[in-house]
């Protein structure tokens, strides 16, 4: 009944261009198996993410990684698949945070920290910014994406952004049986329906506000000495030296 799907290498758990076309075959393959009514997404080891590879972040290769990855997002989203949840334990940053926020449901673990800290490399994340103002309210959002603060699991689900909270110790145990009673005794093919059904703002969001604010990304904040500033000195582990231009 349930299926899980773990990306990796622990500890980083990095979605990069390899990661993403991995995780992109094993969806399309869970969507083949109609007797799943869940689908579970999880990091290797004791974290979900670190975040994307900040060195395919480079002026020369960020064009062709976010075009990947926000057309693996589109791929997603129209899958056939039943409820697609992530198992968000321990860090979830950045790219990974963005998977997550791609998945119908979020359940973390008592000891997860989620969040987009990209502003302190000089960028912002398109995903991140078309998505999570759907999870939670949009004063919220911005203040998180603006400041880069991580929240805690339990501020994560007082703000929306997961749906469950259980044990680190037990945390996949917890899911299973959570699983079991939630979908158990339910229509695999209807949980896909309604799947579908529900996820329209999520679709709309990665069809219509996504586009723009890629451009956004690649066109004026790229075009900014200080994206360009901050990538390099994260590659470098340096203090950046912003220049406000």
């Amino acid at each position: 009944m349930i299926h899980v799907i773990e990306f990796g290498p622990a500890p980083a758990n990095i979605v990069d261009r390899a990661t993403v076309a991995r995780l992109r075959d094993q969806l399309a393959l869970a969507a083949e198996d109609k007797s799943i009514k869940l689908v579970v997404l999880k990091g290797e080891g004791d974290h979900f993410s670190y975040g994307a590879s900040v060195q395919e972040h480079t002026p020369d290769l960020v064009g062709g990684m976010l075009s990947e990855f926000h057309e693996f997002m589109r791929f997603v989203d129209q899958l056939d698949l039943p409820p697609l949840m992530a198992a968000v334990k321990g860090r979830c940053f950045g790219g990974g945070f963005e998977v997550a926020l791609l998945c119908d449901i979020i359940a973390v673990a008592d000891d997860a920290l989620l969040g987009c800290p990209e502003i302190s490399l000089g960028v912002f994340p398109p995903a991140g910014s078309a998505l999570l103002p759907l999870r939670t309210t949009a004063g919220r959002a911005s203040e998180m994406l603006s400041t880069g603060r991580f929240v805690d699991a339990q501020t994560a689900v007082d703000y929306g952004i997961a749906e469950y909270k259980f044990s680190a110790d037990d945390f996949m145990h917890d899911i299973e049986q959570w699983a079991e009673k939630s979908f158990g005794k339910l229509s695999a093919s209807s949980l896909r329906q309604t799947r579908k059904a529900s996820r329209w703002p999520f679709s709309h969001a990665l069809e219509t506000v996504l586009p723009k604010l890629e451009a956004q990304y690649l066109e004026s904040l790229m075009a900014t000495n200080d994206a360009s500033e901050g990538i390099s000195a994260f590659i470098d582990k340096r203090k950046p030296e912003w220049q406000n231009a």
